[in-house]
Formats: C-alpha cells, structure tokens, sequence
C-alpha cells in the first residue's frame, strides 16, 4: 500500500471450467468457502473498502465468463449481494505456454 492508496482487498480464483463452446465458467464444485470470501468481500465493500474479485481464465479457448449457478447456486447468490455492495469483478485472459502463465487480456464477466 502507498501512502496516497486507500485500502483495496483482492480475491484471485483460477478459472479452468468450460461446457460451452467459448464460455468458461466458474466454480467448478461446490465452494462454501468462495462463498465465504464473497460476503467478506461484501463487507469491505460496504465498509468504504475497494473490493475486487479477479477471475484468472486458465484456458485458451474462452472468449467470456460466467457464473456456474447451476453447480453452485449459493456461491452464484453470494456474487450477486457481494456486486450490489460493490464488489469490482474482473475476468482475465491467460496465455499459457509450456514456459509460462501470463495475463492476456480482459474478457466479458456476465454473473
């Protein structure tokens, strides 16, 4: 933290799900625990605090992403309040080479 940037507390989730030609999608199983870190998230949020939610896309064939309500519809609820209190979420791009993981570039989060 520098002396002029306020506060900003950063969850990153690896993203590697994908059903749907193009569209990734997150989590992959039940996580109580992702849902947790959500309301936490929600609480900084509220609390004046920037809040931000990074979805690393560790696959090369995905354009967009998404929530996987159907897998785990309570992590999907918790995003949706945690958004209202105004959690940023963010989805990246990964470019993937035997040598290294890098950012790409951002893609559309709908969730």
């Amino acid at each position: 933290r520098g002396d002029r940037l306020p506060d900003a507390y950063v969850e990153v989730k690896s993203v590697t799900l994908s059903r749907q030609t193009g569209l990734a999608e997150f989590p992959d199983s039940v996580t109580a625990r992702g849902a947790k870190h959500l309301s936490e998230l929600a609480r900084m949020a509220e609390a004046g605090h920037r809040a931000v939610l990074l979805y690393l896309v560790q696959r090369t064939d995905c354009t967009q992403m998404t929530l996987a309500a159907d897998i785990d519809p309570t992590y999907a609820a918790a995003s949706q309040a945690a958004q209202a209190a105004g959690l940023e979420i963010y989805a990246i791009d990964t470019h993937i080479t035997p040598q290294a993981v890098t950012l790409a570039q951002p893609i559309p989060f709908a969730g």
